[in-house]
C-alpha cells in the first residue's frame, strides 16, 4: 500500500513527464500524442482523487455548533456504520456522557467522560456550543466541560474508528477521545508514552478503580496498582525498557497487540494476530480485576466477547486486588480475600477493602509471653519491606526473633534459604503461592477476647467436675430435643402452611427489603421499564450499587393484590430453574407490595421478535423454544407445587444478557394444587395466546392452557410476527 508521501512523489514524476518534451530520433523536439496525453491526464486526476481521499477525514453525520442531545430522546450520536455511537448511557441512578458498541445487544462502554463524576440527572442537555466546546448542561447549575480544545471547534463527528472528534475550520482534528482513554483502546488507537488506561471499579462502576497500565516512557508497558506506582509494586510488563522514549502501545484490525518506536520499527509484538473467522470486532480492556485483556466478538447479538489473550492466568497476581492485611486465594479459579489469623474484614460486605486486628494488644507495651500467641500461615507471601532480615537460621529461632522485637508482628520465613524476615503492619499484596516454601509468622494477642476480657492460656479442671458437667450437658441436650420434636410436631399437625398476621410465609429465604430501601434503588420509582397485568416495573440498584435488579410494585387498585403476593411467597421461595426469571426479594409494609427481580438486559422475546432491528436467526429462535419449553415443563411437572402460567407470551419471556430466555410472572398465576384439579379461574390470558375454551367459557384451568399458549407463541417466534396484528387487513390479522 502507498501512503500519502509516495502519492505525492507518483504526481510530481507525471507532471515532470507531462510538461517536458520528448526529442524524436531525428532530434527534433514534439509532444505527446493526443491518446497518451489523456491517458496520463486521467491517471493523474485518479491519483489526486485518492491522495484527497486520503487526506480528508472520514467525517459522516457532521455535528455543527448549536446540536444538542438530551437522555430521554435523540440521546446519542452514531457514526457512518452505526457501529458506535456517542451520547448519554444509562448509568447508576442517572446517565453519563460516553462511547459505545451500538450493534451489539451488549451495552460494552469503550470511553467515558469524567468518569469519576456523579451520573447526570435526566433534565441534562449535552451540547457543541456555538463557542466550540463540548458541555453538558444542566437545568440549574454550573455547565459541566467535557471536551475543550486550544482552538474553536467548527464541527464533531463520531467516525467508524470509535473515536469522537472535533474540528477546526480546516478540518483538522484539535480533540479526540483516543488521546483521553479510560479503560480500553480500540483498532486504530495509540497509547502514548507516558499516558496509561485505568480499570473500572467493577463491572457496573466505571469510576476509576484500582489497576492502572502505563505506557512509560523508558519503552516498557507496565501493570501497577494505582496507588503504588513503583518498582516493586508491578506485577506485568513487556520487559521492554531501554526501547527509547517514544514506544506505544497499538491494537490493529487483525487483534494483534503490539508496541512500536518513534521511526515506526517494531519493538515487540504482544500478541499474534488473531485467528478468528468472519470480520470480527476488537477491543483491548485493563478489567476491574487488574487484568488487561484483548476481547473479540462476531456481529452476532447472542455472542459474547470472547478473551483472545490476557496478561495473566492467575487473578491473583494484580497486586493490591485485596486490601491492607488481607489475601487472595483461588476458589474455582476465582480471586477471593481472606483474613489470617486474628484479624476481620474492615466491611463484611466489601472484602477487598481488607481486615483490621480483632484484638487491642500493643506489641511494644505486652511484653508478657501469655500476651501473644504465634500463628502460621503456609504458602502465603506479601510484599517484601522488611525493616530488619535475618539468613540462616531456623524457623523457631525465627519466630522467637520477632517475639523479642517489639517492632515485629510478623515474620515472613522462606524454608529453602533459610531467611528470616520481620515484617511490621500493615501487610501489603498477600497472595497465596503453590511453591510451599514460604511461611507467614503471625504474632497475635491471645491474650484478649473479642469483649476484651483476659483469657486464660491454661486451665486445669478436676477430671471429675468436668466428666459431671459433660453428662449434665448431654441432659440437656436430650431435653431440649425432645421440646423441639415435639414442638415440631405440633406445629405440623396444625399446618406450616398457615400464613402469619401479615399473611407471610415464615420459612420463606428470601431477603426482605423495607420500602424506603426500595425507594432510595429506584431513585423514587422514576425509571420506568414496563408495566403488567399486576403492577409496574422499576429498574434499580441494590447492593451499594452494584448489582442492578428489576423492581415489581403490584398496583393497589387489584382487589387481590395481597392474596397474589403471598402466592408469589409462597411459590417462588422454593422455585428455581435455569430458565424462570429468579426472585431475589420482597417488600410487604401496609399497602406496599413489591417484589425485587434479577434485572434481565437485553428486553422481552418481543423486543428481539418484533421491534428488533437484528432479527435472530434460525439456530437462535431454537435455543429460544428450547428455553421456554424447559421452564413451562418443570411448572408443571417437576416443582413441587405444580404451577400453570396462564398467560404464555413473548412479552412475559425475558432475555438475559447470554441470550437465554426465561420465564417471567409466573408467580402470579392460579396455583393448582394437587387436590385442586378442577378450580376455576379469573386469569384469562391474552387475547390471541389463550385457547377459545378459556376465553369464551367459564371451564377449569389445566396445564393445556399453557400448551396452547406455547403452539401459538411458537408461530410468532417462526414467522417474527404476533399472531394478533390489527396494523393488517381484517383477513390477516389473525397469525
Amino acid at each position: 500500500m502507498y501512503n500519502i508521501k509516495d502519492y505525492k512523489n507518483i504526481l510530481i514524476q507525471i507532471r515532470m513527464v507531462c510538461l517536458s518534451p520528448e526529442r524524436d530520433t531525428q532530434g527534433s523536439e514534439s509532444f505527446y500524442q493526443p491518446k497518451m496525453a489523456f491517458m496520463i491526464l486521467f491517471l493523474l486526476l485518479c491519483l489526486s482523487f485518492i491522495l484527497n481521499t486520503t487526506n480528508a477525514q472520514p467525517r459522516n453525520s457532521i455535528i455543527r455548533p448549536g446540536s444538542s442531545l438530551s437522555p430521554n430522546s435523540n440521546s446519542h450520536w452514531l457514526s457512518e456504520s452505526g457501529q458506535f455511537a456517542f451520547g448519554f448511557y444509562r448509568y447508576g441512578n442517572g446517565f453519563s456522557v460516553g462511547i459505545w458498541f451500538e450493534k451489539i445487544q451488549q451495552k460494552t462502554v469503550v470511553w467515558t467522560a469524567n468518569r469519576d463524576d456523579p451520573p447526570f440527572s435526566s433534565d441534562v442537555t449535552l451540547l457543541l456550543s456555538t463557542k466550540g466546546r463540548l458541555i453538558v448542561q444542566p437545568k440549574q447549575g454550573q455547565e459541566i466541560l467535557i471536551a475543550s480544545a486550544s482552538q474553536l471547534a467548527s464541527s464533531a463527528s463520531m467516525l467508524d474508528s470509535g473515536n469522537f472528534v472535533l474540528f477546526n475550520s480546516s478540518s483538522a482534528i484539535i480533540w479526540q477521545t483516543f488521546d483521553f482513554p479510560t479503560d480500553t483502546i480500540l483498532p486504530g488507537q495509540h497509547l502514548l508514552p507516558g499516558h496509561s488506561l485505568v480499570s473500572n471499579a467493577s463491572e457496573t462502576n466505571h469510576t476509576r478503580g484500582k489497576f492502572l497500565l502505563v505506557m512509560q516512557t523508558d519503552g516498557n508497558l507496565v501493570q501497577y496498582p494505582v496507588d503504588s506506582i513503583e518498582l516493586e509494586a508491578a506485577y506485568w510488563n513487556t520487559k521492554t525498557y531501554g526501547a527509547g522514549d517514544n514506544v506505544t502501545l497499538n491494537l490493529d484490525s487483525n487483534g494483534t497487540l503490539y508496541l512500536l518506536n518513534a521511526t515506526a520499527l517494531l519493538v515487540q509484538n504482544i500478541t499474534e494476530k488473531a485467528s478468528v473467522s468472519g470480520k470480527p470486532i476488537y477491543r483491548a480492556t485493563i478489567d476491574a480485576d487488574g487484568i488487561f485483556r484483548l476481547y473479540s466478538r462476531s456481529f452476532n447479538q447472542f455472542d459474547n466477547w470472547s478473551i483472545q489473550w490476557s496478561s495473566s492466568e492467575n487473578k491473583c497476581d494484580p497486586k493490591g486486588f485485596c486490601g491492607v492485611n488481607s489475601y487472595c486465594t483461588l476458589m474455582d479459579r476465582d480471586p477471593v480475600c481472606q483474613c489470617p489469623p486474628g484479624f476481620d474484614f474492615i466491611d463484611q460486605g466489601q472484602k477487598d477493602l481488607g481486615c483490621h486486628k480483632n484484638y487491642n494488644v500493643d506489641a511494644c507495651t505486652g511484653k508478657s509471653e501469655q500476651m501473644f500467641d504465634f500463628d502460621e500461615l503456609i504458602s502465603v507471601s506479601w510484599e517484601v519491606d522488611a525493616y530488619s532480615s535475618l539468613s540462616s537460621i531456623p524457623k523457631d529461632a525465627c519466630r522467637e526473633e520477632c517475639f523479642r522485637d517489639c517492632n515485629c508482628e510478623a515474620a515472613l520465613y522462606q524454608i529453602e534459604s533459610q531467611l528470616c524476615k520481620k515484617l511490621k503492619l500493615p501487610l501489603r499484596f498477600g497472595k497465596r503461592e503453590l511453591s510451599g516454601q514460604v511461611i507467614t509468622l503471625l504474632k497475635i494477642g491471645a491474650a484478649l477476647d473479642r469483649g476484651g476480657e483476659r483469657k486464660q492460656k491454661e486451665l486445669r479442671v478436676d477430671v471429675l467436675i468436668i466428666i459431671i458437667s459433660c453428662l449434665t450437658l448431654a441432659f440437656l441436650v436430650v431435653v431440649c430435643c425432645s421440646v423441639l420434636v415435639y414442638r415440631h410436631r405440633n406445629v405440623r399437625k396444625k399446618g406450616i402452611s398457615n400464613l402469619d398476621s401479615n399473611g407471610l410465609v415464615e420459612d420463606v429465604t428470601l431477603r426482605s427489603f423495607t420500602y424506603e430501601e426500595l425507594k432510595h434503588a429506584t431513585n423514587n420509582f422514576t425509571d420506568n421499564i414496563g408495566k403488567g397485568a399486576f403492577g409496574t416495573v422499576f429498574r434499580g440498584v441494590i447492593s451499594n450499587g452494584s448489582r442492578i435488579v428489576a423492581i415489581k410494585r403490584l398496583d393497589k387498585v387489584v382487589a387481590e393484590g395481597e392474596r397474589e403476593f403471598n402466592n408469589e411467597m409462597k411459590t417462588i421461595g422454593n422455585t428455581h430453574h435455569k430458565n424462570l426469571v429468579q426472585l431475589l426479594g420482597y417488600c410487604h409494609e401496609g399497602s406496599n407490595m413489591l417484589l425485587v427481580y434479577e434485572y434481565m438486559r437485553n428486553g422481552s422475546l418481543a423486543d428481539f421478535l418484533f421491534g428488533s432491528r437484528l432479527k435472530t436467526d434460525w439456530e437462535g429462535r431454537i435455543a429460544i423454544t428450547l428455553n421456554i419449553a424447559r421452564g413451562i415443563l418443570y411448572l408443571h411437572e417437576e416443582c413441587e407445587t405444580q404451577i400453570i402460567h396462564c398467560d404464555i407470551k413473548p412479552e412475559n419471556i425475558l432475555m438475559d444478557e447470554k441470550g437465554c430466555a426465561k420465564i417471567a410472572d409466573f408467580g402470579l398465576a392460579k396455583l393448582l394444587m394437587p387436590n385442586q384439579t378442577k378450580t376455576y379461574t379469573g386469569i384469562r390470558g391474552t387475547r390471541g395466546h389463550v385457547a377459545p375454551e378459556w376465553w369464551h367459557q367459564n371451564s377449569p384451568i389445566t396445564v393445556k392452557a399453557d400448551v396452547y399458549s406455547f403452539g401459538i407463541m411458537l408461530l410468532e417466534i417462526i414467522c417474527c410476527r404476533r399472531s394478533l396484528d390489527m396494523m393488517f387487513q381484517t383477513m390477516k390479522q389473525y397469525l
